[in-house]
């Protein structure tokens, strides 16, 4: 296999668009937590995606059987024969004790305690329970909040600060709509895999309705986070604001009944670029204010 095939399949096996995003989101916690950025945030970022990286890889051996089924996911590395189970498997525990010895010589035993409960809770209890039930979304967001509580106490912040449980609730709450969506536009070939899916519980406009309120409520903590105490600049605050209600204006487009060009994937992606906003605005605002 050439170099270049084999940066990629390495890239696809340990979802590097999903590892990279949780990496920002630990970089956003440790710069709110300590109001600037130093170089010892790079090893707790190294750290973080490495352990990312071989949750991610851990959770190609788990699904292999399912991915197989589905015309989405048929081409990843195992179902596709470019690597084999065992050789996946081996990857994935190395990333993760490398991932994990890197994130305690940078950071702490509490941080390091809650990438490992992230390890635990998307490989460990999320993906065997999205098996079962067609609700696994709601405890399995829980895993997006993690990360920037890892930057948080690395950074030196407390567990217990109010600011960290609003900062992370945001980043639980919005999962919810971007999965959701997701099933939106392929739950019938999470069905035909043997997924329970939320397309088959209840009704496309019901679920249209569901997710334009955790929308609405996702919009309304991201304001909540310009009156916390953690963004500065009122030029951010008024992204943040502005960002918040395009995001309510777009997704009120889900309510009405008679959209026949409906694209699930459109919203998908907006709810992903507001996302990106608040992270990039956690991010810089902490270093500049």
């Amino acid at each position: 296999m050439k170099l270049k095939e084999s940066f990629k399949l390495l890239a696809d096996l340990n979802k590097v668009k999903i590892t990279i995003a949780v990496t920002f989101t630990t970089f956003a916690g440790y710069a709110l937590a300590r109001n600037t950025v130093d170089w010892s945030v790079l090893g707790v970022l190294l750290g973080i995606f490495i352990l990312a990286c071989g949750s991610a890889a851990l959770n190609h051996y788990q699904d292999s059987d399912k991915d197989a089924i589905m015309e989405r996911t048929k081409n990843r590395p195992i179902p596709s024969g470019k690597i084999s189970t065992s050789m996946v498997f081996i990857i994935a525990i190395a990333e993760l004790v490398l991932g994990t010895v890197i994130l305690y010589i940078s950071s702490n035993m509490l941080a390091t305690q809650l990438g490992l409960l992230a390890f635990i809770w998307y490989n460990g209890i999320y993906t065997p329970l999205k098996k079962r039930t067609a609700f696994a979304v709601f405890p399995g967001s829980i895993i997006g909040a993690l990360p920037p509580m890892v930057g948080w106490v690395a950074g030196g912040g407390s567990l217990n600060d109010p600011r960290l449980i609003l900062l992370a609730f945001f980043f639980f709450i919005w999962q919810v709509p971007h999965f959701w969506l997701l099933m939106l536009k392929y739950g019938k070939e999470y069905q035909k895999a043997g997924y329970p899916s939320i397309t088959d519980k209840i009704g496309t406009f019901q679920i249209k309705m569901a997710t334009f309120v955790w929308v609405f409520a996702t919009a309304v903590t991201a304001i909540m986070l310009t009156t916390s105490g953690l963004i500065y600049s009122v030029y951010f605050k008024i992204l943040v604001v502005m960002a918040s209600i395009w995001v309510v204006i777009v997704f009120f487009k889900l309510l009405k009944t008679g959209n026949k060009k409906f694209n699930p994937f459109h919203y998908f992606m907006k709810i992903n670029y507001f996302v990106l906003v608040m992270i990039l605005t956690l991010s810089i605002d902490p270093i500049i204010h």
